[in-house]
């Protein structure tokens, strides 16, 4: 921590953006009933939407992680953004559609008008293990850094940052739900983003470069590659399959992910979520790049001042920590108030995934499990004391997880975690594929078997890749495999339309 930064200013202004968040609380609780909760009473302003969206989508992951990359991956990760923009053009034309026309609340809800209630229950089940588990790791990265760099010098332990960033969380969404995220999104992306913008003018004023020669700084630094073409399908950085693995991981992470959908579903109108994808998609691929310059900025910076990159132990061996190059340097070499512009951010950035999650997982769970859209259903006031008790157990248990994690201690299992909550998406991208483009019938009963057994398989297909298919190496195109072992298992067990069992 600089010394200069007092104690006080940062507390400050932690507890202005939070005064600031309590009060949109406030004003978009007011009066809020389920379908508020749920979908903002189809009334959200779609430039907020999409612009709330970039922050949701980038999180902390990206926040403290993308910078870190380019080290070793260069501008690579842009592959895969550009292949977000197929994926996105899929949710937008063929799956939002969908959703509107059949005037969703969940989107899993589908799955049950399409194949049955197995089917319904498994790929609500698997959005809430994938949820939960992503959701945490993500805020226990970004716990992990403001521990490190704000709370430790303070004294206070890890449970109790972890604890109070839950607590303001579940304040802040109790009442007003989606109305609420939609609001503080646009407040924790504009912060995330200006944390960013303000780091790279000052690591270009320290290096005296305007803004041509940031450009060429970068350009001619060996971390500006962005194709990759020429080592073939063995490496893990080529085009064509960091492309497809965008669009893929767009489609199943965004399109069949009730946490983002929630928010385009809460827009008046299919023609409005519609534009609302449009422009976050375009806006989101700036964004990213924004990021990866900085990564490049950070290496040049390091470079030039002769700043070591941070070390961490892993597997008993220590380790360049990359993710923890932006948080040092915006906190310790920069002026304070870069270090305080990087707190609200790395804070926007926890927050901005961690809230709609915990929305997104109570609205699934109250309508796919407890069955809230059902006639005969408890009634309106019941419905809000039973979703207010399910809000506060996800809060709980999101806290169980990420305290799992840190007594872990060991970041490579995590990440080994993670990964495997990744695997659960391909059942929902196998059985939604197969909703949407056969026209047969499956026995139902037989999915909960094929959806859990797929990742298993995908797993196996990963560890033996190289002995089975000629050295090749899978990737995050991991997923489209998953997904099509899912879709064969349908398929096994499906029947013509006109056959009756």
């Amino acid at each position: 921590m600089i010394e200069t930064l007092s104690p006080i200013v940062i507390l400050g202004v932690v507890a202005s953006y939070f005064l600031v968040l309590m009060v949109i609380s406030y004003y978009t609780g007011k009066d809020s009933d389920n379908i508020n909760f749920f979908l903002a009473g189809r009334q959200s302003p779609w430039y907020l939407v999409a612009f709330g969206m970039i922050g949701a989508s980038l999180s902390g992951v990206t926040f403290i992680s993308v910078p870190g990359w380019v080290q070793s991956s260069q501008f690579s990760y842009m592959q895969m953004v550009l292949g977000y923009l197929l994926g996105y053009l899929v949710i937008a034309t063929i799956l939002m559609p969908m959703y509107y026309r059949l005037n969703l609340t969940s989107i899993y809800s589908f799955l049950e008008q399409r194949l049955g209630v197995s089917s319904y229950k498994t790929g609500a089940a698997f959005f809430l293990l994938s949820r939960t588990i992503g959701a945490s790791f993500r805020l226990y990265l970004v716990a992990i850094v403001l521990q490190e760099f704000v709370m430790d010098p303070f004294g206070v332990p890890f449970w109790m940052t972890v604890l109070m960033t839950i607590v303001l969380i579940w304040i802040y969404t109790y009442r007003g739900g989606i109305k609420t995220i939609v609001w503080t999104d646009t407040l924790q992306t504009l912060c995330m983003l200006l944390a960013v913008i303000f780091t790279v003018i000052a690591i270009s004023q320290r290096l005296e470069l305007n803004f041509s020669g940031i450009y060429d700084s970068i350009s001619n630094s060996p971390y500006s590659q962005i194709f990759f073409f020429e080592n073939g399908w063995s490496d893990s950085n080529n085009f064509f399959k960091k492309f497809l693995a965008g669009a893929s991981i767009a489609i199943v992470m965004t399109g069949l992910d009730q946490d983002m959908m929630q928010k385009n579903l809460s827009c008046r109108n299919i023609g409005e979520a519609q534009k609302n994808m449009f422009w976050f998609s375009i806006v989101l691929v700036f964004a990213n790049l924004l990021f990866l310059c900085l990564g490049a900025l950070l290496f040049i910076y390091s470079v030039e001042v002769g700043i070591e990159i941070p070390t961490r132990m892993v597997n008993g061996e220590i380790k360049e920590a990359t993710d923890l190059l932006y948080p040092m340097i915006a906190i310790n070499h920069l002026s304070p108030a870069i270090g305080i512009v990087f707190v609200l951010g790395l804070i926007a950035a926890a927050y901005s995934s961690a809230d709609s999650a915990l929305t997104a997982l109570t609205t699934s769970f109250c309508v796919d499990f407890l069955g809230f859209e059902k006639e005969e259903n408890i009634g309106k006031e019941g419905q809000k004391r039973t979703r207010f008790i399910v809000h506060i157990a996800f809060s709980f248990l999101l806290f169980l997880v990420i305290m799992a994690f840190y007594f872990v201690n060991d970041r490579a299992v995590i990440e080994q975690i993670f990964i495997v909550a990744g695997y659960t998406y391909g059942p929902l991208l196998g059985l939604f594929v197969f909703g949407f483009f056969s026209k047969r019938n499956i026995v139902d009963r037989y999915v909960p078997i094929i959806c859990v057994a797929s990742p298993v398989l995908t797993y196996f297909v990963n560890k033996y890749s190289e002995l089975l298919f000629f050295g090749y190496k899978f990737n995050f195109e991991l997923l489209i495999i998953n997904g099509l072992i899912t879709f064969l298992g349908l398929l096994i067990v499906s029947y013509p339309p006109d056959h009756t069992k």
